[in-house]
């Protein structure tokens, strides 16, 4: 097999993490091309080394003293290489960073140097060849990703390297400027390499052993999924399960590449197969229940609008109009609901009210606020019957209010709208009628 490893900043925060990582990597020779994050937090408190690099560049760019932050930085990296016992040379290496934020280089490439220097640690580490992203990750004079171009530098420039470190989270414009994804972004790099390269596997190494069924800070010690599909895993992504970034799974679904989330900490721990599609029938009806507080709902009211062609084109028009995306859309034969992010309806709301009257002239508009909305996601939930109704039963009797239902056609989600202070109570009765009832 042949194997690509991402090791998130958690799993690389200090020298006993890096050397638990290395026993990770040399313990199976297929894990060829490692893919690290910068430092993560060592404590409670501490601060990712990623923070203290934009620290220092908006120092820079303020005309003041960053000398001290970045002798913090240097600091990270001294305790990683003397603790593993490495003779690299950071001289150099500092000084050309130092160098290039006084001349104000951008804010993407002080970001980036976290992920380049723990790469040039990790491969002295490891004894593998060190490839710069800058040279494999393309995007094109916009800051867009360049596809085409990144997957044919990374399978010529890896042909014939056996084993190599490649930093996440940066990669290089045609003029050859340092550019970032977005935070996170250590695991698109990782999904792009396993593309390039046909890898078997794409393993995915963090502070948990893979995806949980709900979040820790609501339930107390969640059942982990062994097996979940691209399809949930996005469904669950988008409601706030983070431990993977949601745009590092497209690369991989093109090519039906499997992604495993391990946790170095536990490393025997089998964590979460995330696949295509499997025959393996889940353990319990849904496969985890995910959410976010902080909504709004918008409601039109207006006799006969199912009669008039194009009034939900024009209700959501005045939404576009304004920047706006929307969540979800529910409706009644009278009423059009569009439920959005709160923070950002709030600053328009006058404006798409009264674009609301102009464009569909509605009967009434009805404002509703601090709504969460909680997503029951399961393949499983297909061929059972009446899993609504325990949904729906199980809220009821934790007095929750049901403001809003959604079930797509494809039968993975059930969204349900209640308000912000029910949205962790709805979250622990659903998981106990379908998970701790069955235990």
């Amino acid at each position: 097999m042949l194997k690509v490893v991402k090791f998130g900043g958690s799993s690389l925060a200090d020298a006993e993490h890096f050397a638990k990582v290395g026993d990770i990597i040399r313990a199976e020779e297929d894990r060829r091309y490692v893919i690290p994050s910068a430092p993560g937090r060592r404590f409670e408190g501490d601060t990712k080394v990623t923070d203290m690099l934009y620290h220092c560049w908006h120092l820079a760019k303020q005309g003041m003293d960053f000398t001290d932050t970045l002798k913090n930085i240097r600091a990270r990296y001294d305790q990683i290489a003397n603790g593993l016992g490495l003779q690299v040379d950071l001289d150099t290496e500092f000084a050309a960073i130092d160098r290039n934020l006084r001349e104000l280089k951008g804010e993407d490439y002080a970001a980036s140097r976290g992920e380049y220097l723990n790469g040039i640690l990790m491969s002295a580490y490891l004894g593998f060849d060190f490839v710069d992203a800058a040279d494999v990750i393309a995007f094109n004079e916009l800051g867009e990703f360049d596809d085409r171009r990144t997957a044919r530098l990374i399978a010529d420039r890896l042909a014939d390297v056996r084993h190599a470190v490649i930093p996440g989270f940066y990669g290089s414009l045609p003029d050859g400027t340092i550019h970032t994804f977005s935070r996170g972004g250590s695991d698109i790099t990782g999904s792009l390499v396993a593309k390039a390269v046909h890898a078997d596997l794409y393993e995915n190494w963090t502070d948990v052993s893979g995806f949980l069924m709900a979040d820790p800070h609501i339930i107390r010690d969640p059942v982990t999924i062994p097996t979940i599909t691209y399809r949930e895993m996005r469904e669950l992504s988008y409601m706030g399960a983070t431990v993977l970034h949601e745009d590092a799974v497209f690369p991989l679904r093109k090519e039906g590449i499997p992604i495993n989330v391990r946790n170095t900490n536990c490393p025997d721990d089998p964590g979460t197969m995330v696949v295509e599609s499997t025959c393996n029938k889940p353990r319990y009806t849904i496969t985890g229940i995910g959410g976010k507080k902080g909504f709004a709902s918008i409601t039109i009211e207006k006799a006969m609008m199912n009669a008039e062609v194009g009034f939900g084109r024009r209700v959501l028009e005045v939404f576009e109009d304004t920047g706006m995306t929307f969540e979800h859309t529910p409706s009644g034969i009278d009423t059009f609901s569009v439920f959005v992010n709160q923070h950002e309806f709030e600053p328009h709301e006058q404006q798409i009210i009264a674009g609301l009257h102009r464009s569909v002239h509605p009967d009434m508009i009805e404002l509703e606020s601090d709504l969460a909305l909680v997503a029951v996601v399961g393949r499983g939930m297909r061929r059972t019957r009446g899993t609504a109704g325990r949904i729906f039963s199980a809220l009821a009797h934790a007095h929750v209010n049901v403001k809003m239902i959604d079930q797509g056609s494809s039968e993975l989600n059930i969204i349900i709208g209640v308000e912000n202070r029910d949205f962790e109570t709805a979250i622990r009765a659903i998981y106990d009628i379908f998970v701790v009832a069955q235990l």
